[in-house]
């Protein structure tokens, strides 16, 4: 604090200031705490009943929830938070039952990490950075409900996501219903003989394991094995999108491999064509439906049989109208077939550019493959122009043609599409072409190409593909295309393919199911255990929740990053006592093994949003009439949800398509009434930073810097700048606490708000906070006397100035806050102020409680301080939002702009309300337009009321 300023404050010892922000906002935030202010009620019973609350419409808000970490907050994180209090104060303050909480997303691998690290159990680290980022955020005055806050470690919490993940491993998506039902029902259907078993026997004479096996691959939650992203630094495997694309671990920057392991999976992809299709029933960006329309990938085409080798190659193709094109076939390196096709010798003929250079096709086939397993999908499927292959030395026949062609394995096949096998036709696909090319493979042109090139693929520079031609050099001993367009070609050949039980139409997904182990300490154990014979036994609810053992080492058994043949090893299985027990579920004592993995740290974040509502029940999920109520379908809500949901847009394809998936299945087990979590979303920007890097590149602290003559030092170092992320490594962070203890946190909301539209990213500038502190300090002095603490309000009617610029501000405000326009409701509310100011005098005592009224969301604690210094003794939170009078919002007059030829004549202040005819005549008789005309006629004169008259002479 400056000399300046302390010699002010002596002054004015009651001056706003940051110490005394600092004691009204620890008052009010007591008092809140004190009061229960922000607690929301939940309806007892039949809502009916409850006539207080049926008379209030409902909104339930939420944030998508922090992780805990240790660094605490910095001003980025609450951007969102802080957004999402005044959006909630608004509500509040216009008739709404509003819930509005925050938990925490509190397992996963930091925590972990750190553990290993220091030995400090994972719970206790944990706990400490909830606690300290509990008191970040009560410091800025959010408006939670916390009673309902959880974490997602407690036992009382997880017990239920175990209980959710038994229901889905409990279910199996029944096509024809188009809906999940208990697994009971399908077995009671091969008990009946009403479904066949996979070889027709009886479902009686199945053994447990065989039963077992044939419910595995109905069931939602099942285990297999499967081609998984292995990180051996890390020694857990990771979905797809927890793999960056150049192949590294998101967390830690590790080596990822591909792997067979055995592992738990949902079965996200039954529910494909129901998370695309409700997506047109929520009020989302649209980027982000994009994105998961993208992600879910859903294609329709044809399932084609090559025969190779007593076996068949099934391909998934959108281009079956080709299929006479098909000159080779590539496999995905992992594909199952590859091992039973691979022949002992290279055939006669093959060409060495086929073979690697390899004496033999296994050893060939070995070789590429673990090159394969070094790269993640990203990278295989990159444009590059070597294309890398080998042939496998086994060839198959093109169904329509007869023709033996050559089967590869190349790394531009995923197993994650498709079939994990395409036909190769390469005149007519780019990557086909380049790797035909590359290898000296024949191509066939079979779509007529319309640019003037040919039809002989070897001439040209590209593959030529196209939907709207004619099909060419397709004819066979009992089917031809030629001469048809691409449609009709598709549907020809389709039906062909079905006649003879080696093809059919059929639709595709990008997405796959969901990968759901975590070779982890720190996540939900799974209720699972396995019998002697390895049947998967689900845990009673009774036995729930399973928590966690203690272990004398938190890390999963880490190796060399770049040992790709090495295999996890998690820490619960060290805990034998835990790990072999013996159990009644039923059917007396017997001696099982649970589950060694973990679940992925997206489990906790799949429900939350259910557990908010009913936080303490210990019977239920959730009871089913307060889920109806906050949650429930109504009028224009069709799948019902969350009524506004704000979080960053980096979640579109995972915790939000994991929540969807969840809150179906539990819709269509009868357990909620929503079929979708989330009704409204919004994505808020970013606040960046300028990051200031030494010669080294390596980040220097941003408050030590010094600009002089436009440029940046750092210890006499010119340093460089750019605008990136906010955050503790690059050495540029400022905490909420540092601005809080400077200015006040109502400064800070204030400032976070105005800096830009709340969906834009936008810089941080802790030089322009003080903007916002002069407004709250103009504010207080309209209000209190800073010599004396009091207020200087006066009980008489403003003039009609003041009354319109208060009503316009009421309006404009209402309007902006509602839309989540607050940068635009600030700016409106500082306008108000400053005429408030500029106007001199006491302000009318009902100027001052609107205007303390307006500001009420956007900055709580002075509002309440400033509120009951007028004189109130309940809270500001829950007042009536001041409502504009309509006369007021309308100018009084406004300023009509007359031209003639093109060319401003005149000015006229008219009324708002005027008519085109009056306009008119006011116009002609106005003496700058008369001389203007000279005496001249008038071929026609063009009225927009009220704020133009254009005027053509004859």
């Amino acid at each position: 604090m400056s000399e300046t300023n302390s010699a002010a404050e002596v002054a004015a010892p009651h001056r706003y200031t940051a110490a005394m922000a600092a004691d009204i906002e620890a008052r009010w935030q007591d008092f809140w705490d004190a009061e229960g202010t922000y607690e929301a009620p939940n309806p007892s019973g039949d809502l009916a009943g409850d006539a207080e609350l049926a008379a209030k419409p409902k909104k339930f808000i939420m944030d998508m929830f922090p992780y805990p970490s240790g660094a605490g907050l910095h001003v980025g994180h609450p951007l969102g938070y802080i957004a999402t209090d005044i959006f909630a104060r608004h509500q509040r303050m216009t008739g709404h039952n509003v819930l509005h909480t925050l938990g925490f997303d509190a397992f996963g691998l930091p925590a972990e990490q750190h553990a290993v690290a220091t030995g400090t159990h994972p719970r206790v680290s944990t706990e400490a950075a909830m606690d300290n980022m509990k008191q970040q955020l009560r410091r800025l005055g959010l408006g939670h409900d916390k009673r309902r806050s959880i974490a997602t470690i407690d036992p009382d919490y997880y017990k239920w996501t175990q209980w959710i993940f038994l229901q889905i491993f409990n279910s199996w998506y029944d096509k024809e219903a188009d809906r999940a039902r208990p697994i009971a029902e399908l077995v009671a259907q091969f008990e009946s003989g009403e479904r066949a078993t996979p070889d027709a026997r009886p479902w009686s004479e199945l053994s447990a394991v065989e039963r077992a096996d044939v419910l595995s691959e109905y069931r939602l939650a099942y285990a297999s094995d499967a081609p998984v992203n292995w990180a051996p630094g890390l020694g857990t495997v990771l979905a797809n999108e927890e793999v960056t694309a150049d192949g590294r671990s998101e967390r830690g920057n590790f080596p990822v491999f591909k792997a067979k392991l055995r592992q738990w999976n949902m079965r996200i992809t039954a529910y494909s064509d129901r998370l695309l299709n409700d997506l047109d029933g929520v009020d989302w960006p649209e980027a982000i439906k994009l994105q998961q329309r993208n992600w879910i990938g859903r294609s329709e085409g044809a399932r084609v049989d090559f025969p190779v080798d007593g076996h068949a190659i099934t391909v998934f193709t959108t281009r079956q109208d080709t299929l006479f094109g098909a000159t080779y076939m590539v496999l995905a390196p992992e594909h199952e077939l590859v091992e039973k096709i691979v022949p002992a010798a290279w055939p006669e003929g093959t060409h060495d550019v086929w073979t690697g250079g390899h004496a033999t096709p296994a050893e060939a086939v070995a070789a590429y493959r673990a090159q394969a397993a070094s790269k993640s999908d990203v990278e295989r499927q990159a444009e590059a122009k070597d294309k890398t292959g080998v042939f496998t030395g086994a060839y198959a026949v093109n169904p329509v043609s007869g023709e033996q062609v050559p089967v590869f394995i190349a790394d531009y096949v995923l197993m994650g599409y498709g079939t994990g096998a395409i036909m190769a036709v390469p005149a007519h696909d780019s990557r086909d072409f380049a790797f035909a090319r590359a290898f000296e493979l024949p191509m066939r042109c079979v779509v007529e190409p319309s640019d003037g090139r040919g039809t002989d693929p070897a001439q040209w520079d590209d593959a030529f593909a196209s939907y709207d031609a004619k099909i060419v050099n397709s004819t066979g001993d009992d089917i031809s295309l030629d001469g048809l367009g691409v449609v009709d070609a598709k549907a020809k050949i389709t039906e062909w393919l079905a006649a003879r039980g080696i093809g059919e139409g059929t639709v595709n997904y990008r997405l796959r199911d969901w990968l759901f182990s975590r070779q982890r300490y720190w996540g939900e154990p799974f209720p699972i255990v396995y019998d002697e014979d390895g049947v998967a036994h689900p845990l009673p609810e009774s036995m729930l929740p399973l928590e966690l053992p203690e272990v004398d080492d938190y890390s999963p058994r880490t190796f060399d990053p770049d040992d790709a043949d090495s295999r996890p090893e998690t820490p619960l299985s060290r805990n034998e006592d835990w790990v072999n027990v013996t159990l009644d579920l039923g059917d007396g004592p017997k001696k099982y093994r649970r589950e060694t993995n973990t679940m992925p740290n997206w489990a906790g974040s799949c429900w939350y949003e259910l557990r908010y509502l009913d936080p303490h029940n210990s019977q239920k999920l959730v009871d089913p009439a307060i889920e109806q109520y906050w949650m429930g379908p109504r009028e224009g809500m069709p799948h019902g949800g969350v009524d506004l949901y704000v979080g960053g847009a980096e979640h579109a394809v995972l915790h939000l398509l994991y929540a969807r998936f969840w809150s179906k299945v539990l819709f269509d087990l009868g357990h909620v009434s929503s079929s979708e979590p989330f009704h409204k979303l919004y994505n808020q920007g970013m606040i960046q930073a300028f990051v200031y890097r030494d010669a080294r590149g390596i980040p220097v602290p941003a408050a030590e810097v010094e600009e002089r003559d436009g440029a940046f030092w750092y210890q006499g170092e010119k340093v460089s700048r750019v605008l990136g992320k906010m955050g503790k490594s690059l050495k540029n962070a400022v905490t909420p606490d540092e601005i809080s203890a400077e200015y006040g946190a109502d400064t800070l909301r204030l400032y976070e708000m105005a800096m830009g539209p709340l969906d834009v990213s936008r810089p941080w500038d802790t030089r322009a906070v003080v903007g916002q502190y002069r407004l709250l300090q103009r504010l207080w002095r309209n209000v209190v006397d800073e010599t004396t603490g009091e207020v200087t309000v006066v009980d008489t009617e403003p003039d009609e100035d003041t009354l319109r610029a208060l009503h316009k501000a009421i309006d404009g405000v209402g309007q902006d806050m509602a839309g989540m326009r607050f940068n635009t409701a600030i700016a409106k509310v500082t306008e108000l102020n400053n005429h408030l100011t500029k106007a001199g005098g006491p302000l009318s005592r009902s100027v001052a409680e609107r205007l303390v009224l307006l500001v009420a969301p956007l900055a709580p604690h002075i509002a309440e301080e400033l509120w009951r210094k007028l004189g109130h003794t309940d809270s500001v939170v829950y007042q009536d939002f001041p409502v504009a009078d309509p006369a007021y919002v309308v100018d009084e007059t406004v300023t009509c702009v007359v031209q003639v030829k093109g060319k401003v004549k005149a000015r006229l202040e008219i009324s708002p309300s005027i008519a085109d005819e009056e306009l008119e005549k006011l116009a002609l008789a106005d003496p700058a337009v008369v001389a203007a005309l000279g005496g001249a006629g008038i071929r026609k004169v063009i009225v927009r009321a009220p704020k133009l008259v254009n005027i053509v002479p004859a």
